[in-house]
Formats: C-alpha cells, structure tokens, sequence
C-alpha cells in the first residue's frame, strides 16, 4: 500500500466514524428519547426544531459529498430544511439518515488518493476535496451536539454516548 493509499484510507476511516459510527447514532439514540412534538418544538424563531437540524445534517452532507466530490446531481433545496414545520414521523427522520449512511459510505468509498488536492465548488464555495470532508465531518458534529443538549435538557436523560469507557484513563 502506497503512503497515499493509507492516508486516504484513514482519512476515509475516520470520515465515517465520525459521521455514522458516532453522529448519526448518537441522532438515533436522541430521536428514540424524544416525542414527535418534542422533535418538532421550537422554542421562538431563532432556533433550529430537531427535525429540521435532521434534514438540514442530510441535506448538506448530500450537497457536499454526494454531489460535491461524487458528482451526483445536487438536488438539495435548503430552504426546506429549515421550513419544515412537522411534524415528520420519527420513522421518516431514521429512514432518511438510514440512506444518508449507505449513500455517503459508498461514496466516500469512490474517493481516490488524488482526488484529495482536487478543487470543487459546493453551495458557491470553492474547496478541495479534504477541506469538504472536514467541513462536512465538523458541521455534522456540530448540530449533533445541539440535538444531543436539547435530548439532555428537555429529558434529563444520560444519553449513554460513553456508557461502559473508562475516560479518566490517561496515555
């Protein structure tokens, strides 16, 4: 394996750790706590329901990976993502990050070393591909932290994300 293949293969690793493994489970472990009313709740105009930040985390890493470095069409329509008033069913949210997994594993599975440097525009943006795949892996992160305080507050539950690591251990 070339120095290149390896970098991409971790780079692509960690991708999807962070997206599947860690962000889209911890989305299904807040939705299973969550009631449809509280999923759609928005406490005034300037916040986010979590339905909406379900559509908005599927829509953009669609724009991003699927159309912006696998060149698929880019049908995202932004606006709705955040219009939605709900509520959705539940089972419509997990099916619609369900296919989000698939789709993005398998695209970013296309991602060869060389495509890393390439430029690509995506939502008027002029990035190269590692830059896209940062962007998407921190922006995704991002709102799974605001679903992941709303679950805490709104349930006070323990979301269980660490349930079993011991994370006092030192290296």
């Amino acid at each position: 394996m070339t120095y290149q293949d390896r970098v991409l293969e971790l780079l692509i690793t960690d991708v999807k750790r962070r997206l599947i493994a860690e962000g889209s489970a911890r989305i299904k472990i807040c939705l299973a706590e969550l009631t449809e009313e509280q999923i759609w709740y928005k406490h005034n105009a300037n916040v986010n329901a979590v339905g909406n930040l379900v559509l908005h985390l599927c829509g953009n890493v669609r724009q991003y990976v699927l159309a912006g470095i696998d060149g698929q069409p880019d049908r995202r329509e932004r606006a709705l993502e955040f219009s939605e008033k709900g509520p959705l069913e539940t089972s419509y949210l997990l099916s619609q990050l369900e296919t989000l997994e698939r789709d993005v594993a398998s695209a970013l599975d296309r991602i060869q070393p060389a495509d890393l440097i390439e430029d690509r525009t995506v939502q008027g943006f002029d990035e190269n591909v590692i830059s896209i795949l940062v962007h998407v892996a921190e922006h995704f992160s991002y709102h799974v932290g605001q679903i992941t305080y709303y679950t805490k507050y709104v349930r006070d539950v323990d979301t269980g994300y660490y349930a079993g690591l011991d994370l006092d251990v030192t290296s």
